[in-house]
């Protein structure tokens, strides 16, 4: 039994890789192993003998194993440890670091301005971006002779011959969005409606594709002076500058009468753009009461009900306020230039749901 134990314990020490030591696990204690049949000679011994051999094989058999076990766990140690110094990389190296990525300034001004007009209780509301001509010129009482109707101002879609459908159009502001809510849920309502928009031109601040948001509010006794502590209170929380002056200039929108043009307060020191002080003026949106043609053909009764609306431009904000020079910059450049201007991810739930990063 010694003999035995020695010899295999042994053995085993010796191994040097993990098939000889599978052998040697099927030789010693495998159903055919030597330690195997010298259990299955208990069977023709006496029961005092089986009593003392019984105990000395299975302790036997036990250490083997052990010693198995521990050889298996040093050979997998020992080629762990040569892989590590033969492979050039080095497991315990810090990871690169990787920069986080930002959000886009339209993406974070639409945000900014979703929050602050849902602080006034406006709702957003979403419009397809191919509409038909009727949605975005005739419902808004555009004439068939304006110029927006041109095909070098708008993008037509293109119709197959035989195609009867009415004419289809990339839109050309997000007004449209206004006549499918009131003819889906009518009036009182205050929404607004930002989202991209396209029209064929392309300067320093113009692009084929841009960003607007719309606002409209109906009621019974709504009137300018609303609009007005509405547009106010919107400036004052986008600049984040408290009592910002405006101005109001009489204007001409087919779908809101009277219109009026909205300025705000600047300065244009050492060539530096300063919103909220200062002698000068800046254009920054239109406005005006809705048109009853417009009501009308959302399904709304212009005898009880009016209200306002108004319309800005959400890139041509976010340039104003991040002092970014150029439209262009949001949709041809290397965009590593936002880290210049400071944007990093919103930590606040965003206009579609859940956290922006």
């Amino acid at each position: 039994m010694d003999d035995l134990r020695d010899t295999y314990l042994a053995r085993i020490a010796d191994a040097a890789d993990e098939a000889t030591l599978e052998a040697l696990r099927v030789e010693a204690v495998g159903k055919k192993g030597a330690v195997s049949l010298k259990m299955r000679e208990l069977g023709k011994m006496s029961p005092e003998e089986r009593q003392v051999m019984g105990p000395k094989l299975n302790a036997l058999k036990d250490e083997i194993n052990s010693a198995l076990a521990a050889k298996k766990a040093a050979l997998a140690d020992a080629a762990l440890d040569e892989r590590l110094r033969t492979e050039w990389l080095d497991v315990t190296l810090p990871a690169r670091p990787r920069r986080q990525g930002t959000i886009h300034p339209i993406s974070q001004v639409t945000e900014e301005v979703t929050a602050i007009f849902a602080d006034m209780g406006f709702a957003v509301a979403e419009g397809p971006q191919i509409d038909t001509d009727w949605y975005n010129f005739d419902a808004l009482n555009i004439p068939s002779h304006h110029p927006a109707r041109a095909e070098m101002d708008t993008f037509y879609m293109h119709r197959s011959e035989g195609d009867d459908r009415p004419p289809h159009v990339l839109r050309t502001h997000t007004s449209p969005v206004q006549i499918r809510h009131m003819e889906k849920y009518g009036a009182p309502c205050r929404i607004i409606a930002p989202g991209r928009v396209y029209r064929a031109d392309f300067d320093q601040t113009h692009t084929p594709m841009f960003h607007q948001v719309e606002g409209l509010a109906l009621d019974k006794d709504i009137s300018m002076a609303n609009l007005k502590w509405v547009l106010e209170e919107f400036f004052a929380a986008f600049f984040e500058v408290d009592g910002i002056k405006t101005r109001f200039r009489a204007s001409h929108f087919p779908f809101t009468e009277p219109s009026a043009e909205v300025d705000i307060q600047c300065s244009w020191e050492g060539g530096q753009l300063k919103i909220g002080e200062g002698d000068g003026w800046l254009e920054v949106l239109g406005s005006g009461m809705v048109h009853p043609k417009v009501l009308q053909a959302g399904g709304v009764d212009p005898a009880e009900w009016q209200g306002f609306a108004f319309g800005m431009g959400i890139d041509r904000i976010a340039m104003l306020k991040y002092g970014i020079p150029d439209l262009r910059a949001f949709f041809d450049s290397d965009l590593r230039w936002l880290r210049h201007y400071g944007f990093g991810a919103l930590d606040v739930p965003t206009l579609h749901g859940g956290l922006s990063r």
